[in-house]
Formats: structure tokens, sequence, C-alpha cells
């Protein structure tokens, strides 16, 4: 019997290879090669890839097999708007529930992405932000708003991966979220919320563009 352990290990890890855009739009996931890589069975690799396609991650194709979902520049947008407002909610809430730790895990994620950033790792640039977003969610103290933004980031993350082209454009992402930051930590609920608002369409703008 397949350990639900198992599945989740692999949903997981696959989640954010797709969320960093490791496994782009329009990929075909294999299971024989999947099974191989983790050293496993078929079965758990089906049903971790069931659980992402349930999710919307993952859509079935006409043939055998399922993709990484592919967006039109019509839904991507659709679904950066839905995006922007659990976003401004998150930042609003967060600023109204900030304690010490919620504070010192958002500075040290902004930290992890400033070392990322200028050592031009992308793909750990890529884990830092999501960590730093999830940092945020996190401090509105909702599990099930985090959840919806959450998975939103995962929907996503494929398409806003492709605007980092360059270190400079990492530093420069990185560097943005000290704004960010400094309107969560004013404690105004007004001021986190226009500032993620802002900080999300700068993000909206430059994936539609790489896209």
């Amino acid at each position: 019997m397949t350990t639900l352990s198992t599945v989740q290990r692999i949903e997981a890890a696959l989640t954010e290879e797709i969320s960093v855009g490791e496994l782009t739009p329009g990929m075909r996931l294999d299971e024989v090669k999947l099974a191989g890589r983790f050293g496993v069975s078929r079965t758990p690799i089906r049903e971790a890839l069931n659980r992402l396609t349930a999710q919307g991650i993952l859509v079935p194709g006409e043939k055998r097999g399922v993709f990484v979902a592919e967006y039109s520049r019509e839904e991507l947008a659709q679904i950066f708007e839905a995006m922007h407002e659990i976003e401004a909610a998150c930042a609003r809430i967060a600023s109204q529930r900030l304690n010490l730790l919620a504070r010192s895990d958002i500075e040290h994620a902004q930290a992890e992405c400033m070392v990322a950033a200028r050592a031009g790792d992308r793909p750990g640039y890529l884990r830092a932000n999501e960590a730093f977003h999830l940092a945020i969610y996190q401090a509105t103290g909702n599990p099930y708003m985090a959840e919806i933004a959450t998975e939103f980031r995962r929907r996503t993350g494929p398409f806003r991966a492709k605007k980092f082209e360059t270190t400079q454009d990492l530093i420069d992402s990185a560097e943005s979220h000290r704004e960010l930051i400094d309107n969560i930590f004013s404690e105004d609920s007004n001021t986190a919320s226009n500032g993620m608002r802002s900080h999300m369409t700068a993000s909206f703008i430059q994936t539609l563009k790489a896209n």
C-alpha cells in the first residue's frame, strides 16, 4: 500500500519545480521517468500527478500523459487579477497582526532573496522569492488565506519565472521587496494593501512582457 507521505513528497517536489519554472508550461510529465527519478513504483507517481491535476497545476493531454498547465494571455490576466486581490488582502491583514516572529521571518526571507540575487542564482532566487511571499501569507495568521494565495503562486510560477533573465533582474526584484516590507511593517492596513497592489502590478506587467 502506498503511504501518503511518499505521495506528498513527490507532489511537493513537483509543485516546487513548477512554481520556480524548472518544469515549464506545456511540458509533459512522464510517469516512468518520474518513477525512476524518485525511486518508487508508478502508483505513487500517478497519485501525485492526479492530485496536481485536481488542483489545476497539471492538465490531462488529448493523448496519454499530463502536462504543466498553459494559459493564454487573457487567462493569465484573469488569474493575476484574482491573485492581486488575495495578495493585497494578505498584506493588509499581515500588517495588522505582525509580531516579532513574523517580522523576523519576513526579514530573513528578504535576506535570502538578496543573497541569491547578488549571486545571480536564478533558481535560488525563485525559491527565496516564494519563501518571502509565503512569510507574508503566514503573517496573516489565517491558514486558509495562505493556502489560497499559495495556490495562485503555484499556478503562475512558470510564467513569472520567465521575467528573470539577468542578474540585474533578480537584484531589481529583490530590492523592490524593501519598499513592500516598509509598507507592511508600517502597520497601516491601507498602506500595506496599496503597496502590495503596486508590487503585483509591476510583476504582472513584467510577466506579460516575458510571455
